[in-house]
């Protein structure tokens, strides 16, 4: 496609609004030129990353989870919680009145 070095054509912006089916007013190729211009520029960035040592990653599926066991506790924080509500009742939450 087009570098940071060589910008965009308006061909190739409007081939791209077509094909993200993004309907683009004439007047509006300029903007959404310079745009593209600057995401691909972002993305010309990662070429001057050093992934060597960096082994490739292809799924994430060989990744394994820390997991922990799944118990109910009530944290043991009640006042630290109800520290910040604004209105409470000993160690509920005190909120209006909204059915008669």
């Amino acid at each position: 496609m087009a570098s940071s070095s060589s910008p965009l054509d308006p061909a190739v912006v409007r081939r791209i609004a077509r094909l993200a089916r993004i309907r683009l007013a004439d007047e509006d190729v300029a903007q959404l030129q310079t745009e593209l211009g600057s995401i691909i520029g972002w993305i010309e960035q990662l070429d001057e990353v050093d992934v060597s040592g960096v082994d490739p990653l292809a799924n994430i599926g060989a990744a394994s989870m820390t997991l922990r066991d799944d118990v109910v506790t009530d944290g043991d924080q009640v006042d630290a919680v109800l520290a910040n509500a604004p209105a409470r009742s000993g160690p509920f939450f005190t909120v209006p009145k909204v059915v008669e």
